[in-house]
């Protein structure tokens, strides 16, 4: 099983690339793809339902009106992760909320704006249910993380 990441533009690239990065630690399939929810709705109807097949979670990355997300999770039963982008109008409050708003029954979890590591550590949680060993890299993952909080010294000399 793969992730699939569709971005709603490739201005969405660096997103997407910090996604993909933790991703490849993970040892986790997956693609990507630029697809416009609004621009080129058939090619992404179509892409959904071929990627369903061997997709475990799709991840959206969308900002402005940012209805990629809930057009993903109209058209597949799988989870949809939605990573809103900041924009220059309102900082990416509409994309979020965008994503975050969805009607009853068709849910979209959605990360931070610009949350795209999380999105994927999401992923793999999600995908670690049903794989003991990718459950073992994200225990190791948190102790990591744990390890390097303990070991950082502050010293406040105001």
């Amino acid at each position: 099983m793969r992730v699939s990441i569709i971005m709603g533009s490739i201005s969405d690239r660096e997103i997407a690339d910090a996604i993909v990065k933790q991703l490849k630690e993970f040892g986790i399939d997956y693609d990507a793809k630029v697809i416009s929810a609004h621009r080129a709705h058939a090619h992404l109807e179509e892409y959904v339902k071929e990627a369903e097949k061997d997709t475990a979670v799709f991840i959206s990355i969308a900002g402005k009106a940012a209805h990629l997300g809930g057009v993903i999770a109209a058209l597949t039963t799988r989870p949809v992760i939605g990573v809103p982008c900041k924009s220059s109008t309102l900082g990416g409050l509409e994309a979020l909320l965008s994503t975050v708003e969805m009607p009853s029954g068709v849910p979209v979890a959605t990360v931070a704006i610009n949350g795209g590591k999380n999105a994927a550590i999401l992923a793999c949680e999600i995908m670690a249910i049903s794989d003991e060993n990718l459950s073992k890299k994200l225990k190791d993952f948190r102790a990591k993380m744990e390890e390097e909080i303990k070991n950082t010294e502050y010293i406040y000399e105001g």
